[in-house]
This record gives structure tokens, C-alpha cells and sequence, in this order.
């Protein structure tokens, strides 16, 4: 892999953490580039059928992975996606778990039309981790961060910790 001038990012949790206002944010900040799985995916349909029970489309990761391997390769982008474990470890500078009040998220899911067992089914993600416990098993520990992703204030604090520690580490491989 050739040398980066920027770090890649992902940004990773269960739908309805933050993860897209997040990344959107971040990347005017920092000049990154943005990209979010569900609309990369959408735009070359990179998919492989569609789950009846969940109500949404079967993503074809190895079509996924392809697709974005040469522009990771190249640094400097933020990934958002609710799973990580189908990223190539080698991607990856950091990795940002972002954690929500299950409470706020049931709200958050409710508004977003998710019903049954799909919003059931994600509020449980949170509540037992899932998502931290696939990015720990995925990436080296030193790399995977819990961001809380509460409150405007919290979304403010996590961009300001990742601008941060993306500014030290473009001095400290440059």
C-alpha cells in the first residue's frame, strides 16, 4: 500500500446513533471525503436480493469492498456504515463507534418509520454492543473508540476530539 497524506475513518454503530450527520459534519472540517455504504451501494447497486423481514435490500459486500479499495488505498476517507466487519483491517487508521441512550434511540428509529422487529431488533444491537463487540473482533483494540452520541453537545465534542486527533496524525506522517 502506497503512502497516505490522510487517515482513513470509520464511523461505525447502530442506525440511528449519528453516524451521517457526523461523518457530513467531519468531512466539510476536515476535507475528507464522505462516503456512506447505504448510498455507494444505492448509486451502483452493489446489492445481492432484498430481506423481506427487515424491509431493505441485501448489500453485496465483495462488490462493496471492491468498489472502494482503490480510493481507501489513497487515504483520507471517512466510512459510515452500521457494520465493520466486512472492511478489510487494513483500511483503517481509527475506528469511532458512536453509542446512544437506548431510549433516545427507540425514539430516534420510531421517527425514522423503523416498526417491529426491526426497531427492536437494532435497539438490541445497542444494548448488548453488538457493534463495538464486531469492531473489537475486526480491528486492533488500540484503534476502536466508543464516542457517546447523545445530545447536540456530545456531536459537537466528537467532532472537535476527531479534527483533533485527524490534524496530529497528518503531522505526524507528513
Amino acid at each position: 500500500m502506497k503512502t497516505k497524506k490522510q487517515p482513513n475513518i470509520l464511523l461505525t454503530g447502530t442506525p440511528g446513533v449519528g453516524k451521517t450527520t457526523l461523518g457530513k459534519e467531519l468531512a466539510q472540517r476536515t476535507g475528507l471525503t464522505y462516503v456512506n455504504i447505504g448510498d455507494l451501494a444505492q448509486e451502483g447497486q452493489l446489492f445481492d436480493g432484498y430481506d423481506e423481514e427487515y424491509q431493505c435490500p441485501i448489500l453485496d459486500e465483495d462488490r462493496v469492498v471492491d468498489e472502494l479499495d482503490e480510493k481507501m488505498s489513497e487515504g483520507g476517507v471517512i466510512v459510515d456504515y452500521h457494520g465493520c466487519d466486512l472492511f478489510p483491517e487494513r483500511w483503517f487508521d481509527i475506528v469511532f463507534v458512536l453509542r446512544t441512550d437506548n431510549t433516545q434511540l427507540y425514539t430516534r428509529l420510531e421517527a425514522r418509520g423503523y416498526t417491529g422487529k426491526k426497531l427492536q431488533d437494532n435497539v438490541q444491537c445497542e444494548i448488548f454492543q453488538t457493534i463495538y463487540e464486531e469492531a473489537m473482533e475486526a480491528y486492533s483494540k488500540e484503534i476502536v473508540h466508543q464516542l457517546p452520541s447523545n445530545t447536540p453537545e456530545d456531536m459537537e465534542h466528537n467532532l472537535e476530539q476527531i479534527v483533533q486527533w485527524t490534524e496530529q496524525w497528518m503531522k505526524d506522517h507528513n
